[in-house]
């Protein structure tokens, strides 16, 4: 039905202020639209459009950071455009995350030289879009933009997946990502179908407001809402590479590009979190009091949690590959993410994003060594580490720090994020036992366990490859044995040294990240 006067007037008086709150967004879109239209005309298309693009997200973040026009956290209803997105603060964290790895991204594609020259601007409108649709996906609030986001999110990542000419395994994975996301994208298109059929509207805040009360007032809930939140998961749990929808990752991150495994290890993976958790906060708004749903839904993702941390860290114990292993790393960085979003407490929420801050950083570090290898040696395996401290001490040394930090070695912000994490497991079920619940105190008391057991099986990877590249001789040596330098460019060594002393810093001032993350999610 056609919106009156009246309802159409107060549609234009927020509209000014909702598109305000939307200008980042606002402004990729006119920097894919300019990326295109350079495409056009060949005397500009000769312009790196990286810089371009770097140029557009920097101006989209700048935007972001001083915008004060959000909603706040307790101001539910109507959110923007009458109801489809939540401009809050909680939106606002994710989305500036996302815009600045896209921009740290960017400046380290520009040291690699991937994409070149010619295929810049495909490469970087395929980018800004991934970003876009996982923009949209941290501000959803009505399932239409969810399954808009995720779609508007993947499409491009297929093709990113793939955007290396000439190499059969890029083609491979992209295929199989195709496949993969395509029959994920149904099951989701399904559940958001079905919840909407059950309630008779789409707004995520009266679907799960149904589902808290159903769960939490029941003994038994119905079958169609249940099935329609599992399918909603599915989605979800694609996004975030959690067990059992994890099979495409490995495969994927080894075909495609360091920059690209980059950008679906952690961007993807930050703007899942954060429509899970956004979910899984509102169902618990519907009855606070209630742990009816940690008893279900909680326990149901601490067993995923459990599986996809403990699988991850074994299946990597193996790989030769570092893109697979990285990508086994991340598949076990998800659970423990998923442990702290499975206590269904505000205090989880904000350490998985304060988790989430350490994870970009440190990941992206990660790749980028992988990124440098491979322009240097035509390799990615552990054994093109050999030696790697002795040839080039810039970089031999960022790569430990990163893999220590992914292991959660103090004083470095991987650190941080797992103690976070891990206390914000214990106290849950301390807080549970109070509420009357010896059950939810054993399961998140046999979680923690395991997160613990998890991280020293991590160790066994993680050490193997600063091992290779501390104590392995070279490949590489001149006549008198001594290892030849790797001659990466300077750009490269400012860049993983930068990235090493912000976690090293994140390590030990962590506390105004804390206060940061604690007030978005309150």
């Amino acid at each position: 039905m056609l919106p009156n006067s009246e309802q159409f007037s107060a549609l234009l008086s927020t509209l000014s202020a909702d598109l305000v709150a939307f200008l980042p967004e606002l402004i990729l879109a006119g920097g894919i639209t300019l990326l295109l239209f350079l495409r056009l005309f060949p005397q500009l298309c000769r312009v790196h459009s990286g810089f371009v693009a770097a140029g557009v997200v920097a101006l989209a973040l700048t935007t972001l950071l001083g915008n004060g026009h959000v909603t706040t956290n307790a101001d539910w209803e109507p959110g923007a455009f009458t109801g489809l997105l939540r401009l809050d603060l909680f939106s606002q964290f994710l989305r500036g995350l996302l815009l600045l790895f896209t921009l740290l991204l960017l400046l380290l594609c520009d040291q690699t030289g991937i994409p070149d020259r010619d295929d810049s601007a495909d490469f970087c409108v395929l980018l800004l879009g991934g970003t876009l649709g996982l923009m949209l996906m941290t501000s959803a609030n009505h399932l239409l933009m969810v399954f808009i986001g995720l779609e508007m999110a993947s499409l491009p990542s297929y093709a990113l997946a793939g955007f290396l000419k000439g190499q059969r395994t890029g083609s491979e994975a992209a295929l199989k990502y195709v496949v993969y996301g395509a029959a994920s994208a149904g099951v989701t298109l399904y559940g958001i179908s079905l919840l909407t059929a059950v309630f008779g509207t789409g707004n995520l805040v009266t679907v799960t407001q149904g589902l808290g009360h159903m769960i939490a007032d029941s003994e038994s809930v119905p079958l169609l809402p249940m099935a329609g939140l599992c399918f909603l998961f599915v989605g979800f749990g694609f996004k975030l590479a959690a067990v059992p929808f994890q099979f495409w990752l490995p495969d994927v991150f080894e075909g495609a590009a360091a920059e690209v495994s980059a950008f679906l290890s952690v961007a993807s993976k930050a703007a899942a979190v954060g429509l899970t958790a956004r979910v899984l906060l509102l169902l618990q708004e519907a009855n606070p009091e209630s742990v009816r749903l940690a008893e279900t839904l909680g326990i149901a993702l601490a067993v995923v949690a459990t599986i996809t941390a403990t699988w991850g860290n074994l299946a990597a114990l193996t790989q030769t590959n570092l893109k697979r292993m990285l990508g086994y790393s991340t598949i076990a960085h998800a659970g423990y993410m998923l442990m702290a979003l499975s206590t269904l407490r505000k205090d989880g929420m904000a350490a998985v994003l304060v988790y989430l801050v350490m994870y970009l950083v440190m990941n992206l570090g990660a790749f980028a060594v992988v990124a440098v290898l491979r322009n240097r040696t035509g390799a990615e395996t552990i054994a093109a580490c050999r030696g790697l401290i002795a040839r080039s001490p810039a970089v031999g040394v960022s790569l430990t720090i990163f893999l220590a930090s992914l292991l959660g070695l103090p004083p470095l912000g991987g650190f941080v994020g797992k103690f976070l994490v891990f206390s914000a497991v214990y106290d849950a079920g301390q807080a549970y036992a109070v509420a009357g619940s010896p059950t939810l105190e054993w399961v998140y008391s046999l979680l923690l366990g395991v997160g613990i057991v998890n991280t020293v099986v991590s160790a066994g990877y993680y050490l193997a490859v600063l091992r290779s590249a501390g104590l392995d001789e070279a490949e590489a040596t001149d006549a008198s044995g001594h290892a030849l330098p790797l001659g990466e460019p300077w750009g490269v060594a400012v860049y993983l040294v930068g990235l090493s002393i912000v976690l090293l810093i994140l390590g030990l001032v962590w506390n105004p990240l804390i206060t940061l993350a604690t007030s978005a999610i309150r």
